[in-house]
């Protein structure tokens, strides 16, 4: 791993740590307040985001999404996925990520997947309705509300339709007021071009060892994933996000109650995990009785991170990590355990219980 940095809280105490590089070639040291893509925590703010229209009247949670956008989902689809569904990923629409990069089309098995399509679309300016039209005609992965949900971008980038329908405005500008100037974060935003501003390390992809050594994919164009995936943020803003959001000071007290309402839902690393509305919770299985954290990962090409707070909002991490996919794959096609997952795994446990 190249570098890592994190940010850990306990009430009014804070502890901030940055280890190895931003950048492999020279050796510039990552920083505790690096700007970083933060993948798909970004879906937390998303979801906060439509959630807020719900409180204003303007959607309906339980409402069917053809009412809304009838021409992206149309038919007897459009009537039976709602707003909910989308949310917490039980609307079985696919994912669309294997049609838009076709060396991914054999997704999730991954020894058949390659890199080649990262560098082909690193400065494409993808459509976002032309990405929902393949996961919504791709072939569906389960009947609308059924579970286990299967966690697909395809949801998120619906919704991101659907606070613009509402709203006239854009969904960057609809997230930008209601939910990073509402939470006070100043070094959170959705990226309009295709660079970092700021302090920010390089980012590199392994995709399972199969680019060797790891490339940068820093400067990339994030139309691939919208405002379903592409937040900049700090360790520092996350935690201060989650804390406010866990507060009920970001939605309401009832809004935050259905985002902690869960499902079960298959991850895109195939585990089984309980999902709410853009939240997810984690308990501490070696730590009995401690408390849930709550909270979202999110990865990139290239970058990672992951942002956990506890139920009562006093004891939170954020970290950051500039390298994705470096596990192997091992002959059946599977990734091999690494000495990085146990590292993070045991970073976690002591972040989160002392």
């Amino acid at each position: 791993m190249p570098g890592l940095f994190a940010e850990v809280r306990d009430g009014d105490r804070v502890w901030r740590g940055a280890a190895g590089c931003a950048d492999v070639d020279t050796g510039r040291p990552v920083t505790a307040d690096m700007r970083h893509r933060v993948g798909s925590l970004t879906k937390t703010f998303t979801a906060a985001a439509v959630l807020r229209q719900v409180e204003s009247g303007q959607i309906g949670l339980d409402a069917p999404v053809g009412r809304y956008l009838p021409k992206l989902v149309p038919g007897e689809r459009g009537d039976a996925i709602t707003v909910r569904m989308l949310l917490n990923h039980t609307s079985g629409l696919a994912e669309y990520l294997p049609y838009a990069y076709p060396s991914l089309k054999a997704f999730p098995v991954l020894a058949d997947t390659g890199p080649q399509s990262f560098d082909d679309h690193r400065h494409t300016r993808f459509d976002p309705v032309e990405l929902i039209e393949m996961g919504v005609t791709a072939p569906a992965v389960g009947a609308p509300g059924g579970t286990p949900g299967v966690y697909s971008n395809t949801n998120y980038l619906l919704l991101v339709q659907l606070l613009e329908q509402v709203t006239g405005t854009t969904a960057e500008d609809r997230i930008t007021r209601d939910v990073i100037e509402r939470a006070g974060l100043r070094d959170t935003e959705l990226p309009t071009g295709s660079h970092v501003d700021g302090p920010h390390s390089r980012l590199y992809e392994s995709w399972f060892g199969m680019i060797d050594p790891p490339r940068d994919y820093s400067v990339y164009d994030m139309s691939w994933v919208g405002p379903s995936a592409s937040l900049i943020s700090t360790v520092a803003d996350l935690n201060r996000f989650y804390r406010l959001l866990l507060a009920g000071e970001i939605v309401s007290p009832s809004s935050l109650a259905q985002m902690q309402r869960t499902v079960p839902v298959v991850s895109q690393e195939g585990r089984l995990i309980e999902y709410g509305l853009g939240l997810h919770p984690m308990e501490g299985s070696d730590h009995p009785g401690q408390g849930t954290f709550w909270g979202h990962g999110g990865t990139v090409w290239g970058g990672g991170a992951l942002a956990m707070t506890r139920a009562d909002g006093k004891r939170q991490m954020s970290l950051a990590v500039n390298m994705q996919r470096w596990n192997r794959l091992d002959p059946s096609g599977r990734p091999q355990p690494h000495p990085i997952d146990e590292a993070l795994a045991t970073l976690c446990r002591v972040a989160m219980y002392g």
